[in-house]
């Protein structure tokens, strides 16, 4: 049984800005069964097509969905579980947390010190640019949301400024080809948790800077500098009512950039060593990010240049249902590739659950027959 709190892909259709798309392209977008075979190969699902995509599959499947139906607690009942929603309780013995990693925006708690006049929003909460108060915007946080936004209201005609903390550079083509294509091509995608030296690291990762446009645009720091975006440092606090910022931007810069530059090493590694340089173009190599001539170390958010704040600071799982001692100290699921730390309970949808590829959609596929390998071994043992 399938249990879901609203209807099917509900996160889809309830949780998403009005333009959104998904990162990967449409070829990749698959589900077990059920491939792209649509007119745009290469071109990005907008939320309304990933939510008919989702609703194909689970028509496709078969999967016994109850939709309309709120988990309130799970806990441990005798050598099963005892689920307890909102049209009753149900007994099993086995259960799988497929409720994803991105339930509730991750905002500081420094957020409270925000002047009432300041409108702060999360990506759950944001639509469009028109239904914002007029006036500049602070976007914090610049990984794939907050670039996208970041450009979205700047092309809307407002002031934006960006608070760039830890992020990934990524160009969105690289070589002729989608970046994802040479992820999936050459491997990098299918790395093992257990193979990576700092997992926890690589699990708290920010998601890459991309957007998924009919253009294919690469959507970095400098397009958006160019576009007349103000960059300053990630935001480390408030006080008298002035938002604080780091400073270090050259460092950050300069890994991001070094980090992208080993990657596209590794992909030309590949297609040397397998043959496929000819199928692609020449290998290409990028600007630096172009560090501001004086980024602010501070700004007045009384002084009424800033009327919005949009928190992309990132998402965390929500737990408070789970009553089931396998949380650690920062609330978050501990398990081995899915394998919680109580028997019969396992996990999907997580970041690196058990390759890099994990909380994408065709991502899933391998995870899930893994874990699900384990779960027939569980309750095959109990015979």
């Amino acid at each position: 049984m399938v249990i879901e709190r609203g209807e099917v892909a509900n996160s889809w259709r309830r949780e998403r800005w009005d333009s959104f798309r998904l990162l990967t392209p449409n070829w990749q977008s698959r589900l077990p069964g059920l491939a792209y075979e649509g007119p745009d190969p290469d071109g990005y699902m907008t939320t309304k097509e990933v939510t008919q995509l989702i609703e194909r599959f689970a028509a496709l499947s078969g999967s016994p969905v109850r939709t309309g139906t709120a988990v309130t607690s799970v806990r441990r009942d005798g050598d099963g579980y005892l689920v307890t929603t909102g049209d009753g309780e149900i007994a099993c013995r086995t259960v799988v947390v497929a409720s994803g990693a991105c339930n509730v925006p991750s905002v500081p708690a420094f957020s409270e010190a925000v002047p009432p006049s300041v409108r702060q929003l999360t990506p759950f909460d944001y639509r469009e640019p028109g239904r914002l108060p007029e006036g500049g915007v602070l976007v914090v946080g610049a990984s794939a949301t907050g670039v996208q936004l970041a450009a979205e209201l700047r092309a809307s005609g407002r002031p934006v400024t960006l608070s760039v903390g830890e992020h990934v550079r990524m160009p969105r083509t690289y070589r002729g080809r989608d970046v994802l294509w040479w992820m999936d091509a050459s491997g990098v995608w299918d790395q093992r948790h257990d193979e990576i030296e700092d997992l926890e690291r690589a699990r708290r990762l920010p998601s890459p800077q991309l957007v998924g446009t009919p253009g294919r645009t690469t959507l970095d720091l400098n397009a958006l500098t160019a576009m007349g975006v103000e960059l300053v440092g990630r935001w480390a606090g408030v006080r008298d009512g002035r938002a604080l910022f780091s400073g270090g931007l050259r460092n950050v810069f300069s890994l991001a950039d070094l980090k992208m530059e080993r990657l596209l090493d590794t992909f030309d590694v590949w297609a040397r060593e397998h043959g496929r340089d000819g199928e692609v173009g020449p290998p290409e190599r990028f600007a630096p990010t172009r560090v501001p001539d004086s980024a602010r170390w501070q700004l007045d958010l009384g002084s009424g240049e800033i009327r919005t704040i949009v928190w992309a600071t990132g998402f965390r799982p929500d737990y408070h249902w789970l009553d089931v001692p396998v949380l650690d100290g920062k609330g978050r699921l501990r398990h081995d590739g899915g394998v919680a730390d109580s028997p019969g309970l396992y996990a999907l949808g997580l970041p690196m659950l058990r390759r890099r590829r994990s909380t994408f959609i065709n991502g899933i596929e391998d995870d899930a027959r893994e874990v699900i390998d384990h779960l027939a071994r569980y309750l095959g043992a109990r015979h």
